[in-house]
């Protein structure tokens, strides 16, 4: 016998083989249903997601090489070199659950003729960060996370410190001011020069 004729033969085989086992396998009686499962209980959507008053970005320098970490309440804006990056939300989710840190954020670029140029709008990813990252020819910034607490004072307390302080402060003695420009001011007497002997 040929090569050609044993491998067909041999084919032929297998293939018997295959529609026999096909064959009882359709034959067998199919096995129970499993008990159906407690259905978990349906969890909102967002529900598990944590809104965050602030957001940690990282940004660098091309030009002299320096990576800088730097934290931006939302709402508010910090200029980082000639950006000014504006985050407007920042979410993650609990500890327990799978990392997802995302900011809704606004970077302007302030050109050299000092305007204000929109050069990105758009959400961030902390554990994606190349995939929108603004990268800029001078600057790139990234989303590194999101937290519930800074060591940078909120702008709020600032403020508010600021006014406490003043109010805490002694009232200093303030020269008093003069009559308003608007009113004319009499000359004061002159000493008499004429001698009176």
């Amino acid at each position: 016998m040929s090569f050609f004729s044993l491998t067909s033969m041999g084919g032929l085989t297998v293939a018997a083989a295959l529609a026999v086992s096909t064959a009882a396998f359709a034959a067998s009686p199919t096995p129970a249903a499993p008990a159906p499962a407690v259905p978990a209980p349906a969890v909102p959507a967002g529900s598990d997601r944590i809104t965050n008053p602030v957001a940690e970005f990282a940004g660098i320098d091309k030009i002299t090489g320096r990576i800088i970490t730097f934290d931006v309440y939302i709402d508010e804006t910090v200029q980082f070199g000639a950006l000014q990056v504006t985050p407007r939300v920042c979410y993650s989710r609990p500890q327990t659950e799978e990392p997802k840190t995302d900011s809704f954020v606004e970077v302007d670029e302030i050109t050299l003729d000092r305007k204000i140029r929109r050069i990105f709008t758009g959400w961030m990813f902390a554990e994606s960060p190349g995939l929108n990252a603004v990268e800029h020819a001078v600057y790139d910034v990234w989303l590194k996370a999101c937290k519930q607490k800074s060591d940078v004072p909120a702008p709020d307390a600032a403020k508010a410190d600021g006014t406490k302080a003043d109010a805490t402060k002694p009232a200093a003695a303030k020269p008093e001011t003069a009559a308003t420009p608007d009113v004319a001011q009499p000359d004061p007497p002159q000493p008499d020069t004429t001698d009176a002997n």
